[in-house]
């Protein structure tokens, strides 16, 4: 049975460009260097300059030699981000004294609101060894660009706004490059014993 013309015209379309799409992506990786861990993946992270819970400067290059999580959020967030820094927390005291041998940041995704300060009292109910991120708007644009990150602002009735955001704990080995996504679907002993490998 032939397809009448009104029905293959617009299937060879959806072909067509689906052949430019991915001739598109072949040229677009092309031109990059071969990664171990491919070229997706190893664009995510990099250079990063803010300052810590303290008002001191802190960097990326504060984080090399160990392996470190990475979470973007913000202090105002109602549910997933305490729910996932308790869940880091959690993680970084089943390491033990290998706690010190590694690292986890908390970047804001909200510097209007999220000053030294008040991450600094926010971070207080978790476990001391979480480093809490931020810094002017465009040093906080730079690190969730870097990072791959969506961060939205979104207005509420009472003149008050909300962020969307992404939620992923990204995995950073010791050299600053972008493992994985951190599975906290785990146990806390699990997922300890998961970066004790990448110390």
């Amino acid at each position: 049975m032939r397809l009448p013309a009104s029905r293959v015209l617009p299937l060879v379309g959806a072909f067509l460009l689906g052949l430019v799409l991915v001739f598109a992506v072949v040229v677009h990786f092309a031109g990059r260097s071969a990664s171990p861990i491919g070229p997706a993946v190893a664009s995510v992270g990099g250079p990063f300059q803010l300052e810590d819970q303290n008002g001191k400067p802190f960097t990326d290059r504060d984080m090399k030699g160990r392996p470190y999580l990475v979470f973007f959020g913000y202090t105002h967030c109602p549910d997933i981000c305490p729910t996932t820094l308790f869940e880091l927390s959690e993680v970084i005291k089943k390491l033990g004294p290998d706690a010190d041998r590694a690292g986890a940041v908390f970047i804001t995704v909200d510097p209007e609101r999220d000053t030294p300060a008040v991450m600094k009292d926010y971070l207080s109910n978790f476990d001391p060894h979480l480093r809490g991120l931020t810094g002017d708007p465009a040093a906080v644009n730079a690190a969730l660009k870097a990072y791959r990150v969506y961060a939205k602002k979104v207005p509420l009735k009472d003149g008050d706004y909300t962020m969307d955001h992404t939620a992923i704990v990204y995995l950073m080995d010791k050299n600053g490059r972008f493992v994985a996504p951190f599975n906290l679907k785990q146990t806390p002993q699990a997922a300890a014993d998961q970066l004790r490998r990448y110390l």
